[in-house]
């Protein structure tokens, strides 16, 4: 797939996906959204993909945010409008069938952060910043930050991060759990790689389904939630995947899983 403002790798079963626009610090404008809805949208029927990483152009930003020029001018329509557009493209990532890993390299402020969030494990370089700053702009988060964030580091410090529209270092984005896991500049696409090879040698289907009891199950109360995963615990047992695994592991071997 060719873009003008992403790069799109494919490397066996892990797919890098690369924001590509330097000169604005990858910031999100309307091109770069509707090139993330179509890219994710073409790896979520490519089965050969298992896990995708996502990440910013250069050491400065995985996205520096919305692109401000753009949204200077929008007027009520055009504003609710571009939200949308930015909404439709992060929960197609969220909701993306394999596994995706934020590879976080400089500023996830604001749409980043949003970026961010969408992904299911975020990885963070020393050098990580994170914030929903829109409030210093006169606006709020449009791109699901304020309903993303609370769900993930609890209601009480997400709505400080929302109100004051501080930034936070990788190392507090790590306490809060923002972050899973922090590390040096230079190693965080191979730590990114390493745990996507790992996910892609586990079996595909389970992966899959895991990924999705995970993400249902949050919406749901906990009774429905366990009944759900049940379920897709029981659908494991009609794939080769299953067997192939259950077989591997009596017969003390590394199971070949074919998807």
């Amino acid at each position: 797939m060719q873009f003008n403002n992403l790069l799109c790798e494919i490397d066996g079963p892990v797919a890098i996906v690369t924001i590509h626009r330097p000169k604005a610090l990858n910031a999100l404008n309307q091109e770069t959204l509707e090139e993330l809805l179509v890219c994710f949208q073409g790896l979520a029927e490519n089965s050969l993909v298992r896990v995708v990483i996502i990440t910013g152009s250069g050491e400065k930003a995985f996205v520096a945010g919305a692109d401000i020029s753009f949204m200077e001018n929008l007027d009520v329509l055009t504003a609710r409008k571009f939200a949308l557009l930015g909404q439709k493209a992060l929960s197609t990532i969220e909701n993306l069938p394999q596994p995706v890993i934020a590879a976080v390299n400089g500023f996830a402020l604001g749409g980043g952060c949003e970026l961010a969030l969408a992904c299911d494990i975020r990885l963070a370089s020393e050098n990580a910043k994170f914030g929903q700053p829109e409030v210093n702009l006169g606006v709020l988060p449009g791109f699901g930050g304020t309903q993303r964030l609370p769900r993930l580091i609890g209601k009480g410090p997400a709505a400080e991060l929302l109100f004051t529209g501080n930034m936070i270092d990788a190392a507090e984005a790590f306490r809060l759990g923002l972050a899973n896991r922090i590390v040096p500049q230079d190693q965080l696409l191979p730590a990114c790689r390493e745990m996507a090879e790992k996910i892609a040698s586990r079996g595909p289907v389970a992966v899959r389904l895991c990924k999705d009891a995970v993400n249902s199950g949050m919406e749901m109360d906990l009774a429905r939630a366990c009944q759900y995963e049940a379920d897709h615990f029981a659908l494991c047992f009609s794939s080769d995947e299953q067997k192939e695994g259950m077989r591997a592991f009596l017969e003390k071997r590394q199971p070949k899983f074919q998807g």
